[in-house]
């Protein structure tokens, strides 16, 4: 009786907390800074400097994203070269993700990356799952504003990933996603780790369940894993494939870690690439 009582106990604590739980969640989710590095800075310097203003719908508050822009050579010579959206994922601020963005242009795209709010120099204010999908289909429309008739792409990484299959899950003009190490769900992500065992998963506020969201996507999904993703378990990405429903690839590089598949894989990203979304090797865009 004295264990169910402390149970109660424990558990009216609990939601009379729920407000302090959500902004923990939120902190150690994100990991919201301005960290970089070394790699990162030096693949920033030759980017530009974007700002997004607009009024949150959710807090009624200004609000101020930072992006990087960075153009790939063939984005005025052709008016249907493709633009990239990139949503990086948790710690590194978008400086410190730029090395990926970077990668990506190599790769054909002119990409706009962005910091959601409390990372780099956007809006100072503690990040959340809500919060995050309204930065990232603000960016979306900045984006189509900015650079209209030319086929737009979605990229995340990791916890980006999440965020990049909720907005193409909203929108309906986008030419093609891509994820990489990205996972089916929080919870899931919370079950492999060693104390998963623990009952935590109604706990969990900041779900990102993009396995739910998955099926929505009308565009073609290219799902990267890198085989020895430590982080992120490659079964979650392969799950998370296997739930789209649509024109769909599945890349597993092997050897790649949560951190370093994008490099390692680059030669796999270009032939899929090539095969789902009609982006040849040599950057031009073939139209079907």
């Amino acid at each position: 009786m004295k264990r169910l009582i402390a149970l109660l106990l424990a558990s009216l604590a609990l939601l009379a907390g729920c407000a302090t739980l959500d902004e923990k969640q939120r902190a150690w989710i994100f990991q919201p800074s301005d960290r970089s590095w070394a790699g990162g800075t030096y693949a920033a310097e030759g980017m530009q400097d974007v700002w997004i203003d607009f009024t949150s719908k959710v807090t009624d508050k200004p609000v101020k994203l930072h992006g990087l822009w960075a153009q790939n050579e063939n984005f005025t010579e052709r008016a249907d070269a493709p633009v990239l959206l990139y949503l990086h994922g948790a710690r590194f601020n978008v400086t410190g993700s730029a090395f990926r963005a970077q990668r990506m242009q190599e790769l054909g795209f002119s990409v706009l990356a962005i910091d959601y709010r409390g990372f780099g120099k956007s809006t100072n204010e503690l990040p959340s799952e809500e919060l995050a999908y309204e930065d990232a289909r603000t960016a979306w429309e900045w984006l189509g504003n900015k650079y209209p008739g030319r086929p737009r792409y979605i990229f995340g990484h990791s916890l980006g990933g999440a965020i990049a299959i909720e907005l193409a899950a909203q929108v309906n003009d986008e030419a093609g996603t891509v994820v990489e190490g990205t996972f089916t769900s929080i919870p899931d992500v919370v079950s492999t780790f060693k104390w998963g065992w623990l009952p935590l998963s109604l706990l969990i506020t900041q779900r990102f369940e993009a396995v739910k969201r998955v099926p929505d996507i009308g565009s073609p999904l290219l799902v990267v894993h890198g085989g020895a993703d430590r982080l992120i378990q490659p079964e979650l990405g392969r799950k998370l494939f296997e739930a789209a429903t649509g024109r769909k690839a599945f890349v597993l590089v092997e050897g790649g870690s949560h951190h370093n598949t994008n490099s390692v894989g680059q030669a796999q990203y270009r032939v899929a690439l090539a095969s789902l979304f009609g982006l040849r090797p040599d950057v031009q865009l073939v139209k079907n």
